[in-house]
């Protein structure tokens, strides 16, 4: 896949247009790196909330892991991997507690803690660390996760009554059919219990065996009660995504790295499905992949805003539709949004033939 000459014109967080201010491909301004002092980032988030007069974020896809796992995850990432197929610095490289931190600065109310295990008998002992790390980390939503395998069942029941509130099923890593016969008694256990998938089922950055749109139609088919959040809006799958929550009131999609500068170079979303993005703005909820990201967490944030879909649309994705799907309490009366000044850069689109960046 090749960018499209019709895209946007681009303008990063900090004003600067274009790509060529930072690090090639990562939408940092040249002056500042936000995975060194960040102050600047924060800032820059607080700004974007202020905004659209928002208290706080939801983001519900993130990422926190035993270390050791962590570290093969990052060590995979910067080895640019088969799965990744390019370059992909990890912007946010620091430790647990300075990771939490820093979401806490970003004004992110709740957060998740995604594992996800790609070979037998890892997930109770992920679950198991994940169950602790919720304990001691009030405002990461309980997070599991499973495999087929025998007893996954069992695990993914204990999980439930420990209070998990999300799990993560990723077919490309994991490259599992969604439909083994072994996940029956995990995917109808939580259809019953309402608790929501973040699932990674589209083909970017690379497909697998069992990613795309056929196999999660399929499962729907047989669990149309299923809560399903579609990881990275099902890129580049886009449309046959956005068909999937159209037809399925359970199914959401997660913005995680779509709109960026960074997945728009090989898997653009298309501008004439952007109506029905907008139509959809109820089932849309704020993903990232912090801190596995190779660009800011603000550019992930004005990338959604660049869409132009309006403040009510932003509000949305960015904290009250995941406020409604979890149940998250309000943080307290919201401050009346920031009126931007002539629309702002960050917000204007070339339409297609436009000659765009």
């Amino acid at each position: 896949m090749t960018g499209r000459t019709e895209r946007t014109e681009r303008t990063e967080p900090s004003g600067h247009a274009g790509r060529g201010a930072g690090p090639a491909g990562s939408g940092a301004p040249a002056e500042e790196s936000p995975g060194e002092g960040g102050g600047a980032e924060v800032r820059e988030v607080a700004r974007f909330r202020q905004e659209l007069g928002l208290a706080g974020l939801i983001d519900v896809h993130t990422h926190f892991m035993p270390e050791r796992v962590l570290r093969k995850v990052w060590a995979y990432f910067d080895a640019a991997g088969p799965l990744t197929g390019r370059p992909w610095p990890i912007t946010y490289r620091r430790t647990e507690e300075e990771r939490t931190a820093l979401l806490r600065a970003f004004g992110v109310r709740a957060f998740t803690s995604l594992l996800y295990p790609h070979k037998p008998g890892m997930a109770a002992w992920l679950n198991s660390w994940s169950a602790d790390f919720a304990r001691r980390t009030p405002d990461c939503l309980h997070s599991a996760t499973f495999f087929p395998e025998p007893g996954a069942g069992e695990y993914v029941r204990t999980a439930v009554e420990g209070g998990a509130r999300v799990f993560k099923s990723h077919l490309q890593v994991g490259a599992y059919d969604p439909n083994d016969p072994l996940l029956d008694p995990v995917w109808g256990l939580l259809a019953e219990a309402a608790v929501p998938v973040v699932i990674h089922c589209g083909s970017g950055p690379a497909p697998g065996r069992f990613t795309g749109p056929g196999p999660v139609g399929r499962l729907l088919a047989r669990h149309p009660r299923l809560r399903l959040i579609v990881a990275h809006m099902g890129m580049p799958e886009y449309a046959d995504f956005l068909d999937l929550a159209e037809r399925h009131p359970g199914v959401r999609l997660d913005t995680t790295m779509a709109f960026t500068d960074f997945s728009e170079e090989i898997c653009p979303f298309p501008l004439p499905e952007l109506p029905r993005l907008a139509a959809l703005g109820d089932r849309v909820l704020l993903g990232t992949d912090f801190p596995n990201i190779p660009y800011p967490y603000a550019h992930a944030l004005r990338a959604l805003a660049r869409l132009d879909l309006g403040d009510d649309w932003l509000r949305a994705v960015c904290h009250d539709n995941a406020a409604r799907d979890f149940g998250i309490r309000p943080a307290g009366p919201a401050a009346p949004p920031v009126r931007r000044g002539g629309g702002g850069a960050e917000r204007r689109r070339t339409e297609p033939g436009a000659g765009g960046a």
